[in-house]
């Protein structure tokens, strides 16, 4: 009978290597992927403070959730979900958590810009989420160019 492996064929097997015969990871992927955790951290944050506010947490007696509008309500709930929803999806890199996130950051914009009764016109407001998806696009372009075609 024969073995099926012999002793010399033990010793000249190479090491397994980990990453081997996968692309690696460009620096502006790496990146990207930073990117997409921080804001996955933002957005967190955010949707927690829209939580709060639809919770009464930290507000004055005179700024409770029903005290406000019908815009107000309905937008606070609406970042209140997307934004922790963009959150997940961000942390995990997935495909789906930047569309999410894109979505959110596009509403924050319109309300901000064009409902001003909702929240008021926050110009900072404006500013940082348009230099956010502005920072987000230039990141996606240069992580794309540099995988494989």
């Amino acid at each position: 009978m024969n073995e099926p492996f012999a002793a010399d064929d033990l010793r000249n097997l190479d090491p397994v290597h980990e990453n081997e015969g996968e692309a690696s990871i460009g620096v502006w992927t790496r990146r990207l992927v930073l990117f997409l955790r921080v804001m996955a951290a933002l957005s967190m944050i955010k949707g927690l403070y829209h939580w709060s506010r639809v919770c009464g947490i930290g507000v004055e007696q005179n700024e409770l959730f029903e005290a406000h509008s019908i815009a107000w309500q309905v937008a606070t709930v609406f970042f209140a979900v997307i934004d922790l929803v963009a959150a997940v999806g961000l942390w995990l890199a997935a495909a789906w958590g930047a569309v999410i996130w894109l979505t959110a950051v596009a509403s924050m914009l319109a309300v901000e810009m064009f409902f001003p009764q909702v929240y008021g016109r926050g110009f900072v407001t404006v500013i940082v989420e348009g230099a956010l998806l502005g920072l987000y696009l230039w990141l996606a372009l240069k992580s794309a160019r540099e995988q494989p075609e």
